[in-house]
Formats: structure tokens, sequence, C-alpha cells
């Protein structure tokens, strides 16, 4: 029964990989939109 063990690792891993990439763009639309409410929208 490793692989059971083994296909629950591996689909943790691509789970947590998913939502690390969702949190990064969710930060950097909310940084985008935090630098647009202060008016400083020369910045990228």
């Amino acid at each position: 029964m490793w692989y059971f063990a083994w296909v629950l690792g591996v689909g943790f891993a691509v789970l947590l990989a998913i939502m690390n990439a969702m949190w990064g763009e969710n930060e950097a639309a909310r940084a985008a939109a935090g630098r647009h409410a202060l008016g400083d929208t020369d910045l990228p």
C-alpha cells in the first residue's frame, strides 16, 4: 500500500504548488490595487 501514500503525497504537493501560485497572483493584484488607491499609478 505504499503507492497509496505516494499518490496522496504527490497530490498534496501539486495542490500546495497550485495554491502557492494562486496566492502569489493574489498578492500581486492586492499590491497593485493598493498603489492605485493611493494614486501612485506610475509604478508597474
